[in-house]
Order: C-alpha cells, then sequence, then structure tokens
C-alpha cells in the first residue's frame, strides 16, 4: 500500500501511535472478558473498604434512605448466580432481540439488491449543482443499509463526480463523511436505534431507578433528523470549499476510461426499475397497516384513554412506539421481497428464506459479542459499582457547579476519543452505559439524553480511525483514481469533516438540552427520578 509521505502518517506520527494503540487492544469479546476479570478485583477491593452511597429514592423502615453496599462477584451468591443464571443472562440482553429481529428483515433487503438499487438509482440522477449536498443525504440516509452503503455508494459516488468534472476524491470524501460521520444521521430511526437503547434499557433495570424505564426505539428520532439536517450543510461546505480546492483539478487519464464503464457506473434494467416500485408500494402498504392498528378500529397500538383525559398522547402510544421494531423488521422483509419478486433475484419462498438466514449467519460474531458483553452488564449490575459510581459522579458534577450544556458536550468529546481506539459503537456504550446513563439520570439527562449524546461523538470520528472495519476498503477505492493515494493521504483529506461535525454535533448536543427540547416522540430530554 502506497503512501504519500504525510508526516501524520510516518513512523512515530500521531496516526501510527493511533492505529499501534489500537491495535494492541484485544478484540472487543475478549476485553469485555479482561474487564469482568478487572471488575471481580474492583469488587472485592470496593467491599474490603466498604464503598457504598445512598439510594435516591428508596427509603428504609428506619425512614433513612437505603444505603447500596459494594458486593463481592465471589460471593456465594454471586457465583451461583453466574452459572445458574447464564442462559438468562445473555438471552434476556435486551440488544439481541431487538437487532436480531430488524436484521432478519434488513438482510432480504440487503441481499435482493434493493439497498444496492436505491442508492443508485438516486446518485445518478442527481443534479450537479447540487451534487455534494445530495450525495451527502443518500449517504447518511444509506447508512440504514449497512455495507451496501460502502460497498456501492463510495465507488458509484466517485464516478459521478468525475462524470461532472469533478475530482473523484471529493466523492469519495463526501460519500464516506456522510456514511461514516454521519452513521448516526437519518430521518428515521433503524438498526442502530434498536442496539444503542436496548443496551440503554439494560443500563437503566441494572440501576433500579426507574423499573417503568422501557426503551422506545424512536427515542432519538427528533434529534438524529435535526443532525441530518445539520450535517448536510457542513459536509457541503467541506467538501466544496476546503477538501476540493486541496484535491486541485483532476485531469483524467487512459487508465480511467474502464473506470467510467465500470459495474458501479452501470444503468438499472426495466426489471430493477420495476422492483423498485414495487418495494415502494410494500412499504406505503406497512406504513398504512400500522397507522391502521394504531388509529384504527379496535387501536390496538394505542391505550384506551377513556377516563385519564391528563395521560399524554405519547403514553397512550406507548405500545406503538414499542411495536416500531417489528414495525422496521416487517418494511423492510417485504419492500426487499417485493423488489426482488420483480427484479428475479428472489424466485420463490425458499430465496426468501434463504436470505433470512444468510443474515443469521451474519450476526454470528454479534452473537458471540453479545454474550461477553451482557455478562459484563450484568456483573456490573451484581456489584452495584455501576449504581454506586453513578451516585458519586452525579454528585461530584454537582458540587464541581459546571452546567449540564458542559458536561453532555464534554461526554460527546470523550465518546469522540475513545472511538478513536474501540470501534464497534455497541461495545462502546456496553462500556459506557452502565455509569453514564444512571448518572446523567441523577442529574436529571433522560435515558435518551445519555444515549444522543454518546452517538454524536461515537459517529464523528469514526472516519479518521484506521481500525474503523471499511476504512482499508475505502482507500482501495480512493487508489482506484490516485494510486499513490496512501493512508495518511485518507486520513488528513477527512480530519477536516470530523473536526467540523464533531462541534457541529457538540453545539447541537448543547443547545438541545439547554433548550429542554424533546429528543424524540415520548422522549423528553429532561428527567426527574419516579
Amino acid at each position: 500500500m502506497s503512501d504519500t509521505g504525510d508526516a501524520s502518517s510516518r513512523p512515530g506520527g500521531f496516526l501510527s501511535w493511533v492505529e499501534r494503540s489500537g491495535n494492541r487492544l484485544p478484540d472487543p469479546v475478549f476485553l469485555f472478558l479482561y474487564l469482568i476479570l478487572g471488575l471481580i478485583g474492583v469488587s472485592l477491593i470496593c467491599v474490603g473498604l466498604g464503598v457504598s452511597a445512598e439510594h435516591p429514592t428508596q427509603i428504609g423502615e428506619d425512614g433513612l434512605p437505603v444505603v447500596v453496599q459494594a458486593v463481592s462477584l465471589l460471593s456465594a451468591a454471586n457465583i451461583e448466580r453466574l452459572w445458574v443464571e447464564m442462559p438468562q443472562t445473555f438471552t434476556h440482553f435486551h440488544p439481541l432481540g431487538y437487532v436480531l429481529v430488524v436484521m432478519l428483515g434488513a438482510g432480504v433487503a440487503e441481499r435482493s439488491g434493493l439497498f444496492s438499487a436505491a442508492i443508485r438509482s438516486a446518485m445518478r440522477n442527481a443534479p450537479t449543482a447540487l451534487l455534494t449536498p445530495v450525495v451527502a443525504l443518500v449517504a447518511m440516509l444509506a447508512n440504514h443499509a449497512a455495507d451496501a452503503g460502502y460497498v456501492v455508494l463510495i465507488p458509484l459516488a466517485a464516478i459521478v463526480y468525475a462524470s461532472a468534472g469533478r475530482h473523484p476524491l471529493a466523492g469519495v470524501a463526501a460519500s464516506f463523511a456522510g456514511l461514516s460521520g454521519g452513521f448516526s444521521a437519518n430521518l428515521t430511526p433503524g438498526q442502530l436505534d434498536a442496539l444503542l437503547f436496548g443496551i440503554t434499557e439494560s443500563a437503566v433495570e441494572a440501576s433500579a431507578l426507574d423499573p417503568t424505564f422501557a426503551a422506545n426505539i424512536a427515542g432519538n428520532w427528533w434529534f438524529i433528523a435535526a443532525l441530518l439536517m445539520l450535517y448536510l450543510p457542513v459536509v457541503w461546505y467541506v467538501t466544496d470549499r476546503i477538501i476540493e480546492p486541496r484535491l486541485g483539478k483532476w485531469v483524467p487519464g487512459p487508465d480511467h476510461a474502464s473506470q467510467f464503464d465500470s459495474a458501479d457506473n452501470a444503468g438499472l434494467s426495466a426489471e430493477q426499475r420495476r422492483g423498485l416500485k414495487r418495494a415502494g408500494y410494500a412499504v406505503l402498504g406497512v406504513c398504512v397497516a400500522w397507522l391502521l392498528m394504531t388509529f384504527g378500529p379496535g387501536t390496538p397500538l394505542l391505550l384506551d384513554g377513556a377516563g385519564t383525559e391528563d395521560m399524554a398522547w405519547y403514553e397512550r402510544a406507548n405500545p406503538f412506539f414499542r411495536s416500531l421494531v417489528a414495525a422496521f423488521m416487517i418494511l423492510f422483509l417485504a419492500a426487499g421481497w417485493a423488489y426482488g419478486s420483480a427484479a428475479g433475484s428472489i424466485g420463490n419462498h425458499r430465496d426468501l428464506v434463504d436470505m433470512m438466514t444468510e443474515s443469521m449467519k451474519d450476526m454470528g460474531y454479534y452473537l458471540v459479542l453479545a454474550f461477553a458483553a451482557a455478562h459484563f452488564v450484568a456483573m456490573f449490575s451484581w456489584s452495584n459499582l455501576g449504581f454506586i459510581s453513578a451516585v458519586h459522579g452525579a454528585s461530584a458534577i454537582e458540587q464541581s457547579g459546571l452546567p449540564l450544556t458542559l458536561v453532555l458536550g464534554l461526554i460527546v468529546l470523550f465518546s469522540g476519543l475513545l472511538n478513536l481506539f474501540v470501534g464497534s459503537a455497541s461495545a462502546k456504550w456496553a462500556l459506557l452505559a452502565p455509569v453514564l446513563v444512571p448518572m446523567l439520570m441523577l442529574l436529571g439527562i433522560s435515558p435518551e439524553g445519555a444515549t444522543a449524546a454518546y452517538r454524536v461523538g461515537d459517529s464523528a470520528t469514526n472516519m479518521i480511525t484506521p481500525l474503523m472495519v471499511y476504512f482499508p476498503l475505502v482507500l482501495i477505492f480512493a487508489q482506484r483514481w490516485q494510486p499513490d493515494f496512501g493512508l495518511g493521504s485518507l486520513t488528513a483529506m477527512m480530519i477536516p469533516y470530523a473536526l467540523w461535525m464533531l462541534v457541529a454535533g457538540t453545539g447541537l448536543m448543547m443547545i438541545w438540552i439547554f433548550f429542554g427540547i424533546d429528543l424524540g416522540p415520548g422522549a423528553p430530554v429532561g428527567y426527574a427520578l419516579p
């Protein structure tokens, strides 16, 4: 792999240090296992020191607050719990069911070719004058398409830019920024929301602060939609005003002719266009069905409000919000099936079952990771260390006098820094949520607010860490157009995006907290202990 000689990528440079440090970290599965061993040791020390915290809401029979003591993970009760409850600990891990259900449908939509065809259709019709914002918008929407976004959109964006007489690497940069930096920005909730809010629910359950809390996949809906609107002009400005002028004028060489004729640039067939139309009808049909189940006869997804005039609509609509995981599975499944049957990628019901089976095979690594993460989260709860850390952390922040807006901003920056070393969004949130979520609840920030702050920092620095799984693939796409384009070149090209998106996202988070705007339907940013 060639390199342009950027100073930051030479031995001893910052990027090399990041890469070496990240590579020294164990696989996330073993990282959780090592953390469990460390947690056992810490629990023993804390028990010996008598570490404890007063529960903020529970009062004992003596009229005094209940004192929560640290518990040894090597106690007889916890050892018994570990071995006896192991199946339940794994299968009751909230993110597991959410992600697997959504992926049953999303796997069909991806393997039938629906995601790929939709991206290509949107990109080929992009007006030249609005090329960058269209690419950025499609990229952020394509986050629901998982791998298809990186594999299809980035090389296609380069071709579209080159066809318009612009530098193809600017297309690579804009699409990579939208896909990776805008990982948490979208018009609708999706797989990531199901994954993160499942972990959030586990953290709240482990803290025992609010037994009534239930994860809402739409809990960050308004916020991620606003994030998309904010990131669009950011990517547009950085691409057209910073990156492309630095790249200079692109002059195609004789070896680039074949790239214009590549499969990435091929038009859609009549069957594929018919498939997209049928997929659109399928999406519309699922949306109508859910509306009927919410507002139609019997309203199975809307609680009866009779005699409860003061009940907020979002409380009555709790079944609707909790049904959205299933709704997205059905939507992806119906759209993928409708597209595949017209385009020829799905011949019969067996093909459909095979695609669902293959999507579950792809989740094999996630299942192993979830097993380790589930036990870390559970044992953190058994030791009471998460709750105790949250109480003392909240107290320290209150005594420091730091405003909540600044606290949330610092959490965003910390998440962005940690992302340079631990690439998995779910792995990082499983580590941070047991402390951050209850700590912020005690400070008056909802679990949805904690999740929103984390995801801003997590996505902004995705595109500048070599540990990002698609980083080498993006580098290969860039080298199609500039063979000497190296690791340092790609990182240097993406740093302006990361900085601008981190600053913009942090600012939006702080403004959202300051004005107390709801993060989604039924998801206020403020919180009061029940």
